[in-house]
Parts: C-alpha cells; structure tokens; sequence
C-alpha cells in the first residue's frame, strides 16, 4: 500500500489533486475537496473519507483496493461510500462483494452506480461527474470522468430588475436563470490519446489527468499494443486541451520519473513543458522490473 501520497496544488485558485501511481502496480487518485478519488489500486489510507471513487476500468492496479475501501470505511464507522463504475462491471463487482461477506465475516454497505458514456452523477450540489468514453482496448471496458461545476446566474438582460420583479417573472412561467458548466479536472485514466473535443467538457478542464506510461523510444510498440500513452503523444494531448495543467500518471519504472522528466523536457517547449506535471514526481528509488503493465 502506498502510505505516502504525493500532493499537488495547480492552478489558482489551486486544485488539490493527491495520489499514487506506477503503471501494473497501483494507481490511485484522489480530489479531496471534491469528495471524490480516481480508481482505488489499494485503498491508501489518508482517502478512505472520500465518499466517492469512479473507477475506470477493472485492471487489479486500478481496482484492487474497492473491498478494502469498503470494509475499512465500515470499520470506522463511516457510511457505506459510492462505487461509480462501467456498467458491464456493476454486477460481477456486487458479487465479488457479496462473496468476500463470509470471509470477512460480515457484509460491510455499499453502493454501486453502473455508469455508461455521458451518465452523470451529482458528488454535491452544483458538483456532477460525467463518464465519458475511452480507448483503452476492445476487451478492457474503460470510461473516463470529468467534474464540473453547474452553475446558475440571472440572465444578463434581467440585472436590473428588483428582487419582487424577478419573483414576479419566476410566477408567470418565465425562466430567469441561465446554466453554465465549469469543467474543473479530467480524469482520462489508461488509454491511448485520442481526440478530446469528442466530450464538449474535456478540451476546457482546469485539470487534466493522463496516463504517460511509456518514454523510450523502444517501447512504441508497448504502448501501442496495450492501448496506452507514449511520450511521443504528449504534444498532441497537449495541443488539444486548455488545462492550466496537465498532471501525467502510470508512468512505468522501467524509465523512472528522473528519465522521464528529461525525456520530456527535450521533447517539449518550455511554455509547454511549464504546464506539465508528474503525480510521482520525486527520483525513483527501486530499478526492479514490475509486473506487466496493463
């Protein structure tokens, strides 16, 4: 388990972005004033109160930790926490839960909230999570989150009307509001680059969250095959979005955060490469190959 998560401030004002991630070990990453965590490879203990994880797909780095989540959540006392994962995962998750009751002992609360492409799930008032569509390979069902705001002011042309005139509009039928939608952080959890504007929110995050698992120039083919992201997509990633910054994750040890860093900083402009961050960003200190990516 990862006992120390690296913690990020970006932007102003500053969004608190906290995780753990190394490609077929664990990822896990956690927006604490959202109430909300991106997948749960082993449930790190500092983010058990959040109330809510959106899990992306079913790989054991990603989703290892849901059981632990729930049954420790319990055993502090805290309610039973939202599961908010691809559909077609919903039921052999609830069974997988179900199964672990009598190993543990007792079945800790849950909820489970199968999400398709463009379902929506409110984390607070005004604060919604949508699910949107990713590649991470035709057997690897996989989606995508992105918070955002909604929200609700007067219609321009209705600013100097008085509070009883406003009201009196409101009664006859009249719309005097407009919505608007804020994206805050996107979360596109492992999968290849593919074309943002696809998702009217996605290109306009304050955040974004990228998997970059691959930096070598021999390992191409890897991230190809795997359905993953090369540091050779970066620049198109980047050209596609307006984040203030872009927080790259799952980067494998095969390359280290040290190696990573300097490939990336030759590739890119300095204007650019200013926006870009590593969850894990500190020097690795463990050379041994991992487990297969997945």
């Amino acid at each position: 388990m990862a006992e120390h998560l690296n913690t990020l401030l970006l932007g102003d004002p500053p969004v608190k972005v906290s995780g753990y991630s190394v490609a077929g070990e664990e990822t896990v990453v956690g927006l604490p004033e959202m109430d909300v965590m991106f997948d749960v490879g082993k449930a790190p203990r500092a983010l058990l109160n959040l109330n809510h994880v959106c899990l992306t797909h079913g790989h054991m780095d990603h989703a290892a930790g849901v059981t632990y989540y729930f049954w420790q959540r319990d055993f502090q006392g805290n309610p039973g926490g939202n599961l908010l994962l691809p559909a077609v995962l919903a039921d052999p998750m609830e069974r997988m839960l179900r199964d672990w009751a009598p190993i543990e002992g007792h079945q800790a609360p849950f909820n489970i909230i199968p999400m398709r492409v463009g379902d929506q799930h409110e984390l607070r008032r005004d604060l919604i999570v949508e699910a949107f569509d990713v590649a991470h390979g035709r057997n690897v069902p996989a989606l995508g989150y992105v918070v955002f705001e909604r929200r609700r002011k007067l219609r321009p042309e209705l600013a100097g009307l008085t509070g009883p005139e406003i009201v009196a509009l409101k009664n006859k039928g009249e719309e005097v509001g407009v919505v608007s939608e804020v994206p805050l952080v996107a979360y596109l959890g492992d999968t290849e680059v593919f074309d943002l504007s696809r998702h009217r929110l996605l290109p306009t995050a304050r955040v974004l969250v990228a998997e970059c698992t691959f930096f070598d120039a021999d390992h191409r083919s890897r991230a190809k095959a795997g359905f993953h992201t090369h540091m050779d997509d970066v620049p198109r990633l980047l050209a596609m979005t307006r984040a203030e910054a872009v927080v790259l994750t799952h980067v494998t040890r095969r390359t280290g955060l040290r190696s990573a860093r300097a490939a990336l900083s030759r590739l890119l402009p300095a204007e650019q490469a200013a926006r870009v961050h590593f969850l894990m960003d500190r020097p690795s200190r463990h050379r041994e190959e991992p487990a297969e990516e997945q």
